[in-house]
């Protein structure tokens, strides 16, 4: 931050030196018209700020929320694939393994995603999965169909793992609070721009007015409410593991 405020306490002082400089040349001209070159510069340039910092604000989560949607979706396939892999064991291996995975996808999507829209992963879910690979690195096969099925089941459950750091590295991403303070900051210069620049609009002008600052609220509104992937107006819900389950579910009953 003191790096942020020096650069535009330098920017400051370069327009300064530069007006005191100008001021001495015998060309220059008074501007103090609301809308001479110095407003119609400065109005062009804190809007296209303002779009820049919004478009980024708005990008960003929204490209984060892309992201572990789909993240949710692999962890979601990757429960399914070690779901038939374990029924590849002999019943009284393969069925605990099962119940697991069932408990595991149940969890999260029942229990976990609450702590997720506060930002964390429950530690019970990643005791829950470390028991889970554990037992199975435990397992004891002889044949090669369930040795098979064994090392199959340990590459999904890496997969699942996998998925799930990257998920608790979603939960507490965000983006950075200085582009929400510069979009804030220029969302305000650019509503109150014509009355900085000695403007008095009255009547009909204000209704233009009023819409862009209505309309620009909601947007800048928008940008806090999506900085979370996991709550908000761009919210990633549990659909991945409600859709795993009832695959799950499907499976068992041998559909």
């Amino acid at each position: 931050m003191p790096a942020y405020l020096l650069a535009a306490a330098c920017a400051v002082a370069i327009v300064f030196i530069a007006s005191r400089l100008v001021k001495r040349a015998r060309h220059a001209a008074e501007d103090a018209e609301p809308d001479g070159p110095t407003n119609s510069h400065a109005g062009a340039m804190l809007s296209a700020l303002f779009l820049l910092a919004f478009a980024i604000a708005i990008v960003v989560p929204w490209t984060s929320a892309d992201a572990a949607r789909m993240n949710t979706n692999v962890e979601g396939q990757a429960i399914v694939e070690a779901y038939w892999s374990a029924a590849r064991l002999p019943a009284g291996q393969g069925r605990p393994v099962q119940a697991a995975l069932t408990d595991y996808a149940r969890f999260v999507h029942d229990s976990e995603w609450a702590d997720m829209r506060k930002g964390r992963l429950s530690a019970d879910g990643w005791a829950r999965l470390d028991r889970l690979r554990r037992d199975v690195t435990a397992l004891k096969t002889t044949d090669d169909e369930p040795q098979d099925a064994r090392t199959a089941l340990l590459d999904h459950l890496t997969e699942i793992a996998t998925a799930r750091q990257q998920r608790a590295m979603d939960a507490t991403s965000a983006p950075p609070p200085g582009l929400l303070a510069i979009t804030v900051l220029t969302g305000l210069l650019v509503m109150v721009l014509p009355y900085l620049a000695g403007a008095r609009p009255r009547g009909m002008a204000l209704v233009p007015l009023f819409l862009m600052a209505a309309l620009l609220g909601l947007g800048v509104w928008l940008c806090f409410d999506i900085q979370h992937v996991f709550s908000g107006a761009l919210a990633v819900g549990p659909d991945a593991y409600a859709a795993a389950l009832a695959e799950l579910q499907r499976v068992a009953a041998g559909g």
